[in-house]
């Protein structure tokens, strides 16, 4: 049975970039090396939709993120955190553990933080160093209105901060247009390619403030995530710290993939697949768990009648089909069906085939090709 990978995290890898990863290792002080990466980090930047250096970590996502945090607020000082799931929290705890007080500004599940809502906070708190927000909630589904969160953080004195690992080449952020001061990715999603490497790039105004940190009287409490140092080595096509040059030589072809599609296409091809995995939702007789969907991944809600840890294994075991649930207070009550990176519609549509089929040993009523013709027709209708 051929395994189909459909879940947020870690995604599909190109053939191509699979072969490369094959390849013997080489040595990472080299010219060679160093053509590489200014090679991947110009096309990182037309990724990001910045003209600002993007620097490569590694590390996971979560890496770039406490490095975004270390560098840019000041023990004791403020951040106003925008929870709208999983990951928003993780903003949060990286907040807690540097000593920033943190304000939170928390929705339920599977809304998203309106822009008022940010609006009011930072009137509340004009003293806040930082806002976090996360574009693609993964744990949810839930997209957020970075756009209009820039907005507001440009006619205030704190940094935008964004978690852009499930959104970043999905659905539309541009970094420099829109006034994003931070942004944050990982290897393991949109850029098809295994975990291992983080990315981060900080606008001018961000940087201003990670210099002046480390000016001040007490420095930030970092050694291997001082983004100073990757902005200084990155001038001459170097890294301060040993790379996973294996990957960041792999990158490269997942990274000419996007470009040679373009970003505003890849945009349209996964918000085309996104309408087509939402529409099968009611066949299925399952609710949508994100009121404003990302269009990375769809969420669906489970009857309390499925076990839905169990649906998980037969899924996997009898059709292939490796979808992911819920976390923590949502293990066991959804199904994260992703469409990113190296996933292409048909693989979707055999999903929903397959939970066409497992609802009904489930107790759970499926008219069978009712969802799938659904599906069709919305990806159809996107074209």
């Amino acid at each position: 049975m051929k395994p189909r990978l459909l879940t947020p995290g870690p995604t599909p890898t190109p053939e191509e970039t699979l072969l490369e990863l094959a390849r013997p290792v080489t040595f990472h002080r080299s010219s060679q090396f160093r053509a590489i990466i200014k090679e991947v980090t110009a096309d990182l930047q037309y990724i990001f939709c910045t003209t600002q250096p993007v620097l490569t970590i590694t590390a996971s996502g979560t890496g770039a993120m406490e490095a975004a945090i270390a560098n840019t607020v000041p023990v004791g000082g403020k951040a106003i955190c925008l929870i709208s799931g999983r990951w928003g929290e993780r903003w949060r705890n990286i907040c807690k553990a540097f000593g920033v007080t943190v304000v939170e500004v928390k929705v339920p599940y599977g809304e998203s933080v309106p822009p008022e809502a940010l609006a009011a906070a930072l009137k509340e708190h004009p003293d806040a160093a930082i806002v976090t927000a996360t574009h693609s909630e993964t744990a949810t589904g839930a997209r957020n209105d970075i756009k209009g969160f820039a907005a507001i953080t440009q006619a205030s004195s704190a940094l935008l901060i964004v978690d852009g690992i499930s959104g970043l080449g999905v659905m539309e952020c541009r970094m420099d247009d829109w006034g994003v001061d931070v942004v944050v990715t990982g290897s393991q999603k949109a850029l098809m390619l295994p975990p291992g490497l983080a990315f981060i790039s900080l606008s001018p105004r961000a940087w201003t403030r990670v210099d002046s940190l480390y000016q001040g009287p007490s420095t930030p409490r970092t050694f291997y995530f001082d983004l100073r140092k990757y902005r200084d080595n990155l001038a001459g096509n170097d890294t301060p710290f040993t790379p996973a040059n294996t990957l960041v030589r792999a990158l490269r072809l997942s990274l000419k993939r996007l470009r040679d599609e373009g970003i505003e296409n890849c945009w349209k091809r996964h918000a085309r697949m996104a309408r087509a995995a939402r529409a099968a939702a009611g066949p299925l007789g399952l609710e949508l768990l994100a009121k404003d969907p990302a269009d990375g991944l769809t969420v669906y809600k489970l009857p309390e009648t499925v076990d839905g840890v169990a649906i998980l294994g037969v899924l996997e075991k009898e059709y292939g089909i490796r979808v992911a649930g819920g976390q923590d207070t949502l293990k066991g009550k959804i199904i994260r069906l992703a469409h990113m990176g190296y996933i292409d519609y048909f693989e979707v549509l055999a999903a929903v085939s397959a939970l066409e089929m497992v609802l009904p040993k489930f107790g759970h009523a499926v008219q069978p090709g009712t969802a799938v013709s659904a599906s069709q027709r919305a990806f159809s209708e996107g074209a």
